[in-house]
């Protein structure tokens, strides 16, 4: 028992270690940016939302109180009789789990019938704590989390039977797009000429995360000792405990690739791999730490492609001919491809679609797509040459692009 609370101890020290780390980049952007709103596309990947969890050391043992996060809450006491898990009646999904320790360790189970089928198992002994989420359940494979004297380490089980397919990102000028982006891709729906950018007009849209998005930011410090070079591959994905065989593996060498691509032309091109980086290179490239970062935003999630149409067009406050975008890349952490641009131009557009959702959708057009793949998916799509007229593109939601704010 001694070694159960000095192990929980131990985790929920590093937990609170890993949480003060976490609020680095906002506490940076705070200090570089401090008249700049932040996009929720980029407070969504910093640490856990407001309200934490809260943890109380005495002579009756551990208390933990997540009481500040969903209504009820979650607490977890560990005394003399052991530990002990409650989810408040009423809150969170019916039945709650129970938590239970004796001599052979601890096991904790969802009640059958309740949450999801199957269930989730863990299990404390002597080779240490073990989460295993049974097959069939959740997400394709399932996923296993092992704790012992090497540490932690995650296993995400491949998909099995199906093909890995990794399109490249549509964002990359010099890439030619494959025959399912341009058919299958909702990303190819994006693009779309500057005539056409006008109140009344009607699209077809897929507003769409990019697959893989949503990790969070790791601070400066921690992503600089990570490396980041399509030669490290095996290094990477071993540190991450990723199938070199699985789609995760091969999004996150697209993404080394797209990152080491050459810069079309008149670019200056990073990839960011923390929120200090991506603050950096925005305000160098601009010139001016008087920026103004915007993402679209969908006022419905998982809203399908459909028909919008365009009820009001802005040029973006402060927009130039240069603008710097940041599209999210897929992988184990939160990276964006961030990419100064010239001869272009930013602006906002307010839509409505077929169901009635409200869209504010940042728009970026290129003047200049003379030094682009001729190949490329925005040609393909809207059937131009390349350097003929003028190519725009929504951003999807959880990219950001920056402009000089006025």
């Amino acid at each position: 028992m001694n070694r159960l609370l000095a192990g929980l101890l131990g985790f929920l020290l590093i937990a609170s270690v890993g949480s003060h780390a976490a609020r680095a980049p906002e506490q940076y952007w705070k200090s570089a940016l401090p008249n700049t709103p932040m996009p929720s596309s980029l407070s969504q990947l910093l640490s856990a939302p407001a309200g934490g969890t809260s943890v109380n050391v005495g002579s009756g043992g551990v208390h933990v109180d997540a009481a500040h996060g969903k209504p009820g809450g979650t607490t977890v006491d560990v005394g003399k009789g052991g530990v002990g898990v409650n989810v408040k009646p009423g809150s969170g999904k019916p039945s709650g789990t129970t938590v239970g320790v004796g001599k052979a360790g601890v096991d904790v189970n969802v009640k059958p019938g309740y949450g999801k089928p199957g269930g989730t198992t863990v299990g404390v002994g002597k080779g240490g704590v073990g989460v295993n989420v049974k097959p069939g359940y959740g997400k394709p494979g399932g996923t296993t989390v092992g704790v012992g004297k090497g540490g932690v380490g995650v296993h995400v089980k491949p998909r099995r039977g199906k093909p890995v397919n990794v399109n490249v990102m549509p964002f990359v000028y010099s890439y030619a797009a494959t025959d399912t982006q341009v058919h299958d891709d909702p990303s190819s729906a994006l693009f779309f000429q500057e005539k056409d950018l006008h109140a009344g007009k009607k699209l077809d849209v897929h507003f769409i995360a990019t697959a893989g998005a949503g990790e969070k930011f790791l601070p400066r410090s921690e992503a600089d000792a990570i490396p980041f070079s399509s030669e490290k591959v095996p290094e990477i994905l071993s540190r991450f405990s990723v199938e070199p065989d699985s789609a995760e593996a091969a999004e996150m060498a697209q993404t080394l690739r797209d990152c080491e691509a050459t810069a079309a032309k008149g670019e200056r091109k990073l990839c960011a791999t923390s929120l200090e980086s991506m603050v950096d290179f925005a305000t160098s490239s601009l010139g001016t730490s008087r920026v103004r970062a915007a993402s679209t935003v969908v006022g419905k999630k998982g809203s399908p492609k459909q028909e919008y149409t365009m009820t009001g067009v802005k040029s973006a406050a402060g927009a130039t001919d240069q603008l710097v975008a940041c599209h999210a890349e897929p992988y184990a952490y939160a990276v964006f491809a961030c990419h100064l641009t010239r001869a272009t131009r930013a602006y906002t557009v307010s839509m409505v679609g077929r169901d009635g959702t409200a869209v504010e959708a940042v728009a970026v057009c290129h003047a200049d797509t003379a030094g682009w793949n001729p190949k490329h998916v925005a040609f393909q799509v809207l059937k131009v040459k390349p350097g003929t007229v003028p190519v725009c593109h929504f951003l999807p939601q959880d990219h950001v692009v920056w402009t000089r704010s006025g």
